[in-house]
């Protein structure tokens, strides 16, 4: 029988968190009432303990990949093993709180419009990580590279949503990629993730193109999701950094206006130099690739 939903979790290298993700999913499934699919693919990890924790679940599956090509190139591999309704995307540092996913399936067929829906995510001790965001502009790279009061940084001059009343779904224009739960029609009208990114703002490019395409991407804030947030990137931390602002330079080369894109490359330039006083030799090095990479994206047409 086709599963209603398929759950793809892209793995790399923290099978310590993996086991409590899979439990509860595991438990979520099964006090949902869907007919889920549960698979993982791990992106070549170096250490082997997870097959041993994927093992320990009977109705969860494996695939293995040869090589790491991004989170991205992870989850295309999972959505294109499985033939469903609707596909989850999950971080293996989460743990579903009881009814998310209900939930966030009940929020996806509100109507035939919506393309997408994500969790509330939640810090470890239970704080809001992240309800959702307002498409990335100029005025987020200029937070993100300078000294700002915390209060900024998560206002909605930086693109936060709120929560609201914390029960009613709330339109966003895209989620933190840890959990989506998208509708497979729409992945197919819209194509899959975009494996060029490699690592980063590949759901902020994804719900670009469901928004330009007519689909409608909503916070479902009664689905909770705990995210313990940069497990497996946080090993890397200076290809990490080179990873994201690369992304970054990579949205705005396809979704900026030239004006803007102007602005954040000069943003980037300037933002970037008063750093660099204060890094390593190495991440010098980085913010220089940084920032040769955004003058090339002023010459896009």
């Amino acid at each position: 029988m086709q599963p209603d939903l398929a759950i793809v979790i892209v793995h790399w290298n923290v099978a310590h968190l993996l086991g409590p993700c899979l439990k509860s999913v595991v438990a979520d499934v099964e006090h949902s009432g869907l007919n889920a699919r549960i698979c993982v693919v791990d992106s070549a990890s170096p250490d082997q303990s997870y097959q041993e924790v994927v093992a320990s679940f009977s109705d969860v599956s494996l695939i293995r990949m040869a090589d790491n090509r991004g989170y991205a190139a992870g989850c295309n591999v999972g959505i294109r093993s499985c033939d469903s309704d609707a596909v989850l995307l999950l971080n293996p540092d989460t743990e579903l709180m009881p009814g998310t996913l209900r939930t966030l399936w009940d929020t996806l067929h509100v109507a035939p419009h919506i393309g997408m829906t994500a969790p509330l995510l939640l810090n470890g001790d239970g704080t809001v990580q992240s309800a959702g965001y307002a498409f990335p502009g100029v005025v987020n790279v200029v937070l993100d590279l300078f000294p700002v009061h915390p209060r900024l940084t998560e206002s909605t001059l930086n693109g936060r949503v709120g929560a609201e009343d914390g029960v009613s779904p709330v339109r966003i224009d895209y989620p933190l990629g840890a959990a989506m739960l998208i509708r497979r029609s729409a992945l197919d009208d819209t194509g899959f993730l975009d494996e060029t990114y490699g690592m980063y703002c590949e759901e902020i490019d994804l719900s670009q193109r469901l928004a330009r395409t007519g689909w409608t991407t909503l916070l479902a804030p009664a689905a909770r999701v705990i995210h313990y947030g940069g497990q497996s990137t946080g090993q890397w931390p200076d290809a990490m950094h080179e990873a994201l602002w690369f992304s970054r330079a990579a949205y705005y080369e396809r979704f900026g206006s030239k004006r803007q894109r102007r602005m954040v490359a000069a943003i980037v330039q300037i933002g970037l130099r008063r750093l660099g006083g204060n890094e390593s030799p190495g991440r010098r090095a980085i913010n220089e690739r940084i920032r040769e990479r955004f003058n090339q994206i002023v010459e896009h047409r």
